[in-house]
């Protein structure tokens, strides 16, 4: 029997096996459907104790909007104010499981007011069930949560065409609301949509194939999901992060940096950079939960120490060598703003990204996105809900990801300084992985290339204006020192003293020169070139 090894050494990746967790989430427009059909499958799938039931037809009776049946949306709607106006305003999570599969639902709200809760809900999602009203077709707020779940990275879609019973299970209707949608979300990046044809209120196709669309070949809803494989996560991707949230520091003789895994797997003995200031050390123990291991993989929390003494800090993010975060002070991103008063080029807010924490301006407004046929269209504002694509400058720099590549570190929000609510959500676009080595690429450099960049730095490049200029200073201070210098042996005096002379009117001169324009500088006065008196 060969040794036992740490519990997380081998890793697990369990995506799209039987026993996997499913995160899903419920969308679409206002009165769709969408609480009536999660509570229709937790009742279907037995989730629903004997009391719940009891207190089910008590609601209904006052609540309901099903006359004597149950309303199984009251399942979900737990607000009062949701129970009295029939609508959904809070993101609701449950929890259930079946024989095959154990779930985690979000019940998102369909009222465009409440778009933020939505978002919130599909951030953790691996899969949207958007619900389409049979009678209405696709709506604005079908397109826009699609749009929204497209941009938060879900890419499996189940379109469960609800109220079918009131269209008379009309394959037609069925087949034309299929082709509006995959029109409509050609561009959206999604790599399966699968269509489900369904009565939440009677429970048709919702746990079982209904004998009333025995022109649909396909699964019932909730099998379909009990089947269905979720694409794996990059986890095992090269490179590995790890963001800082807390130094631990407990006596004298121990300092960890513990955080979750945002990105691959990191070991023992791997050599990192610490961003963004880029010192290097490499890992000397990994700390999880259970003790002591050898290596940790993306989505689990561990404290690690480093071999060398090196600073880090809360915000800061350990990183490998190879496919490391950028650092970036200026991010390219796209928003879905949710401040009740519109976003203006020039606004300020505070910036959170994964563990840190920057003052964050917005210098550009560069187009908002048109709901309705997902054009980008000029705009100089983004009224609530709105999408749109901003330039943000922050005033430190931080370790970026693109948003696709990784979530943790390419997603963030941005606070308003003075309500301390959140305004929008923040997705980073155009960063690639950083590739650090051994060696910073100006530390690469041979001397002489470095020698010459430094000097195109200070005196610009060759043929430039700052180049020209200074040559032109440069001139003008020689010939007027060999002039005095000439003066000063007709005179007399000796040749060393010339010199001498010559040099200190070379040397200091400037100098001087510079310190009187400091002196007499006031704002809006032009300043002296070099020379320009005697």
């Amino acid at each position: 029997m060969g040794a036992q090894r740490p519990a997380n050494d081998e890793g697990q990746n369990v995506e799209g096996s039987a026993r996997a967790l499913l995160r899903f989430i419920t969308c679409g427009s206002v009165d769709d459907g969408k609480s009536t059909l999660i509570g229709r499958i937790l009742y279907e799938a037995g989730a629903v104790f004997d009391d719940q039931l009891g207190a089910l037809e008590a609601d209904s009776r006052k609540f309901g909007t099903q006359g004597a049946a149950p309303d199984f949306a009251l399942l979900v709607d737990g607000l009062v104010a949701e129970r009295e106006q029939g609508i959904t305003i809070d993101v609701a999570y449950r929890y259930f499981s079946t024989e095959a599969r154990s779930f985690i639902v979000a019940d998102t709200p369909g009222h465009e007011q409440y778009t933020r809760n939505m978002a919130t809900g599909a951030s953790t999602a691996d899969l949207a069930i958007i619900l389409v009203d049979a009678r209405k077709g696709l709506l604005p707020q079908t397109r826009r949560h699609s749009f929204i779940v497209s941009l938060v990275g879900v890419r499996q879609i189940v379109v469960a065409v609800n109220k079918m019973d009131l269209v008379g299970y009309d394959e037609a209707v069925f087949r034309q609301i299929e082709h509006d949608y995959r029109a409509m979300a050609a561009g959206l990046g999604f790599s399966s949509i699968d269509f489900i044809p369904v009565s939440a209120r009677d429970g048709e196709n919702v746990t079982q194939a209904s004998r009333l669309t025995p022109w649909y070949r396909g699964s019932a809803l909730l099998p379909f999901l009990e089947a269905v494989t979720i694409a794996a996560e990059a986890r095992e991707e090269a490179g590995f992060a790890l963001p800082v949230q807390w130094v631990n520091r407990p006596d004298l003789d121990f300092r960890g940096y513990a955080g979750m895994v945002a990105q691959g797997r990191l070991r023992v003995g791997d050599g990192v950079a610490i961003l963004p200031s880029g010192r290097r050390s490499s890992i000397a123990r990994v700390l999880a939960p259970s003790g002591e291991v050898s290596q940790a993989s993306a989505g689990q929390s561990v404290t690690i120490t480093f071999a060398d003494e090196v600073d880090a800090s809360r915000g800061d993010v350990i990183a490998s060598l190879a496919d490391a975060p950028s650092v970036r002070q200026e991010l390219q991103a796209r928003l879905l703003w949710t401040g009740e008063a519109a976003l203006r080029e020039g606004a300020e807010f505070i910036l959170k990204l994964a563990t840190a924490t920057a003052n964050a301006s917005v210098t550009q407004l560069q187009h908002r996105l048109d709901v309705e046929s997902f054009a980008e269209v000029p705009a100089d504002s983004l009224p609530m809900n709105a999408i749109g694509q901003v330039t943000l400058r922050l005033d430190r720099p931080l370790a970026v990801h693109d948003y696709s590549r990784n979530r943790e570190l390419g997603g963030f929000i941005l606070i308003e300084r003075l309500s301390n609510q959140t305004v929008a959500f923040g997705f980073v676009e155009g960063v690639q992985p950083a590739r650090l080595g051994a060696r910073t690429a100006e530390q690469e450099l041979s001397l002489p290339l470095r020698l010459r960049r430094a000097m195109a730095s200070g005196v610009g490049r060759p043929g430039s204006a700052q180049r020209r200029a200074f040559a032109s200073g440069l001139s003008w201070r020689a010939g007027s020192s060999l002039a005095l210098a000439g003066a000063t042996i007709a005179l007399g005096a000796s040749g060393g003293l010339a010199a001498t002379l010559a040099v200190g009117d070379f040397v200091l001169r400037p100098l001087a020169h510079r310190a009187h324009k400091r002196l007499w500088r006031r704002p809006g006065a032009g300043d002296l070139q070099d020379g320009a008196g005697i």
